[in-house]
């Protein structure tokens, strides 16, 4: 979830919420949990971000880069560049390795296999004669290097690279769970309707949320880790409620608010990658049809491994007029708000936009970045609204949009 705050990017003074021992024991083991790959796919919904961005042919954009989906989905509406930027390795190799692949992969199939599919031998072999001779050294040391458990982190695009990674475990430990409780989740991606889909989610789903075990479970601030919740932000997201019921609402969203045949965030959760063939609903970047756009403008994104606000302190005065943050702001005390908003707004070129989202409902900014900042940007009340409503992947609270006044 959450995603220059957090491991995509991570530091540990954002995920630090003060005194006392248990706080700063779960803090670093979260800070810990967050060192690799977190995202294999990055749970904000890109067709929103456009919609609320409105990007231009002339937009300068920076974003927190993530596993680059949306980065990528981005080109698709033609701005002039994108700047990503991350904390996280992992996450910057990854985001190399979708440019690279993009730009060099022979065709479409081969893209759509590598990464929608990324199960196939045949990726690797794609690998070795297409992708690594284009990659810096940096990179390809990465992804020919081995993980913890001793497989080179490429042969992920062998065996479902999406099975792996942080959220990918912790969506496969979802899945063991449900199977003790003998529920199969991948069975409400055979719904026929939206109508059919609620059933399914109320008699099979609903129920799991009412175990004592599964409600203990999620009340424990660790046990969220690998949605990418740190302990900072779980207080946030279960507000006054109990977290089961959180997990409930946001769950039901994700099933049953939007068909299943149009939400590739779906078949991640439910299925543990995206579908085949015509039943195979994929981001933007990943699209057939923005295949020959993503390739010809894939120069256009600069990958930097560096912190978002350190990164905006040495641009030129009105530089840039798009700004994606994720939900690192959940993660920031007040100081580092208004270090952030300092630099955006030293950097912001007329009508520039700003996008965040936040585990709770609420925009978090006011009181807490300076009213001298915060008063030259116009809230979009009714846009944030709608795009929070048509976020398909349900996890966050908020969408925000700022614009500069």
């Amino acid at each position: 979830m959450a995603e220059q705050a957090r491991s995509h990017p991570i530091t540990r003074s954002v995920v630090r919420r003060g005194s006392g021992m248990a706080n700063r024991l779960l803090d670093h083991t979260f800070a810990l949990a967050f060192r690799g790959l977190v995202y294999a796919q990055i749970w904000e919904d890109p067709d929103v971000d456009m919609k609320a961005l409105q990007i231009r042919p002339d937009s300068r954009m920076i974003a927190i880069a993530s596993g680059g989906c949306n980065v990528l989905s981005y080109l698709t509406a033609n701005p002039q560049s994108i700047t990503a930027v991350d904390l996280n390795t992992a996450h910057i190799a990854l985001n190399k390795l979708k440019i690279a692949s993009a730009r060099h992969l022979p065709d479409y199939a081969h893209f759509r296999r590598f990464f929608a599919e990324a199960d196939s031998a045949a990726n690797i072999a794609a690998y070795r004669a297409h992708i690594a001779p284009q990659l810096d050294e940096t990179t390809r040391r990465y992804w020919e290097g081995r993980d913890l458990t001793g497989r080179r982190r490429i042969a992920g695009f062998s065996s479902n690279i999406y099975k792996r990674g942080l959220l990918g475990n912790f969506i496969g430990v979802a899945h063991l769970l449900a199977r003790l409780y003998r529920i199969d989740l991948s069975a409400i991606l055979d719904a026929r309707d939206v109508a059919e889909q609620r059933r399914v989610f109320e008699n099979e789903m609903a129920p799991v949320f009412e175990k004592r075990f599964v409600r203990w479970l999620t009340d424990q601030p660790a046990s969220l880790f690998g949605l990418g919740i740190p302990p900072a932000q779980f207080d946030a997201l279960a507000g006054n409620e109990p977290m089961a019921e959180v997990l409930r609402r946001r769950l039901s969203k994700l099933a049953c608010d939007f068909p299943v045949g149009d939400n590739y965030f779906a078949w991640q959760a439910f299925s543990r990658g995206y579908g085949r063939g015509d039943r195979s609903p994929l981001p933007p970047y990943l699209q057939e049809a923005n295949w020959n756009v993503v390739r010809e403008r894939a120069d256009r994104v600069d990958v930097r491994h560096t912190n978002l606000t350190e990164h905006l302190a040495v641009q030129p005065p009105a530089s840039l007029d798009r700004y994606v943050l994720l939900d690192a702001q959940d993660w920031m005390t007040d100081d580092q708000l208004n270090a952030l908003w300092a630099e955006i707004i030293r950097t912001a070129r007329p009508q520039a936009r700003v996008l965040f989202r936040t585990a709770a409902e609420p925009t978090l900014l006011p009181g807490r970045v300076a009213d001298t900042v915060l008063s030259r940007w116009r809230y979009d009340v009714a846009l944030s609204a709608e795009c929070t409503a048509q976020d398909r992947s349900s996890i966050y609270g908020g969408v925000h949009i700022y614009e500069l006044a």
